[in-house]
């Protein structure tokens, strides 16, 4: 009993390092990532901007920076990364999440057609000229799609995680084929080349509001899911085994496939579509800490924000002064990954 007892509370601060460990990685990652430009600050420079803007400078005994090194940080660069950070996190959870659900290792947060549907209503709101009103688009479209995939499958009869997939990839395939259509019809110029940026996945115009979308939809939505670990453990094995546990498993999916829609057209709405985060990050990550989602979830989230900021900061930066969608660099690091993955996991009936 007492060695049980004390393998318990060593496996708990091992989570609890771990877990303290990736934040603090993830902090240091967004102070190295801000400094990072055509203009290098230091990150010293970068902590005294935000500490004079939160108002603690003067506690701190920090100098202000000057107005146009202090503008770079905080105007330009820290919601950029902020943004990065939070779509990161909340696509990483939105995955580990939907692939849980599913009891597909492929599934990714776009697999109900949520995707192509934010989508759709970016692009017609692009080519109208109306940019201002491109996150509110893109994430009607994204909860337009999810309507339509679990309209279209709850037609069909009853709803089994195999007919809403079915019914997703149906819906996706119509939005992206009405999305070419409004962009060989209607996009020219500008426009087309601010489509082709927002459909390739990019923070580039990331701005405080971005940060409060992307951040707000972590926080509201994704804690929620986290909380939620013990019903995904019990999803594992099936929905009678849900049963048996005590929940009620067609209430408990549909529940969480919606918070999961609102999550990723939450991050979708500022970000476009980046792939691959949402796919590899959870698979990473059960191959290191196992599979309950107890742990999973808050790791994935960590690991997704250091990740996808690492990943915009390559994109921006390795073609200096043009940048690269970021959505290209997670593909052009999540394929081979992702390759490496199937082939650990060859054994395992993927």
């Amino acid at each position: 009993m007492g060695n049980h007892a004390t393998r318990t509370a060593t496996l708990a601060a091992t989570r609890t390092a771990t877990i303290v460990g990736l934040a603090l990685a993830l902090a240091a990652s967004v102070a190295v990532a801000v400094a990072i430009g055509p203009a290098d600050l230091a990150p010293g420079e970068v902590a005294r901007s935000i500490a004079h803007h939160l108002g603690l400078g003067g506690a701190l005994g920090f100098e202000p920076l000057t107005p146009l090194r202090d503008a770079m940080v905080w105007e330009l660069r820290l919601p950029r990364v902020l943004t990065a950070g939070a779509v990161g996190a909340g696509l990483a959870i939105s995955g580990a999440v939907m692939q849980s659900l599913t009891r597909n290792p492929l599934a990714d947060p776009y697999l109900l057609g949520l995707s192509s549907g934010a989508s759709l209503g970016a692009v017609s709101v692009l080519v109208l000229g109306m940019g201002v009103l491109l996150p509110v688009a893109a994430f009607v479209g994204a909860v337009a799609a999810l309507a339509a995939a679990l309209g279209l499958a709850g037609a069909l009869g009853k709803l089994t995680p195999t007919r809403t997939i079915l019914a997703g990839l149906a819906v996706s395939q119509l939005a992206a084929a009405l999305t070419s259509f409004i962009i060989f019809w209607s996009a020219d110029g500008d426009s087309y080349r601010e489509v082709l940026s927002w459909l390739m996945g990019s923070v580039g115009a990331a701005t405080w509001q971005s940060v409060a979308i992307a951040g707000g939809g972590v926080l509201l939505l994704g804690v929620p899911l986290a909380l939620a670990a013990n019903v995904l453990d019990a999803f594992t094995f099936g929905d009678d085994s849900a049963r048996a546990l005590g929940f009620n498993a067609t209430r408990w999916r549909w529940g969480l496939l919606l918070v999961v829609a609102l999550l990723t057209g939450a991050m979708v709405s500022v970000s476009g579509s980046i792939g691959f985060v949402g796919l590899i990050i959870p698979h990473l990550v059960r191959m290191v800490s196992g599979t309950g989602h107890a742990l999973v979830l808050p790791i994935s989230a960590l690991v997704g924000a250091t990740f996808l900021i690492w990943a915009d900061t390559l994109a921006r930066t390795i073609f200096e002064p043009r940048e690269l969608p970021v959505g290209i660099v997670t593909a052009l690091i999540g394929a081979p990954v992702f390759a490496f993955v199937l082939w650990k996991s060859r054994g395992a009936g993927i």
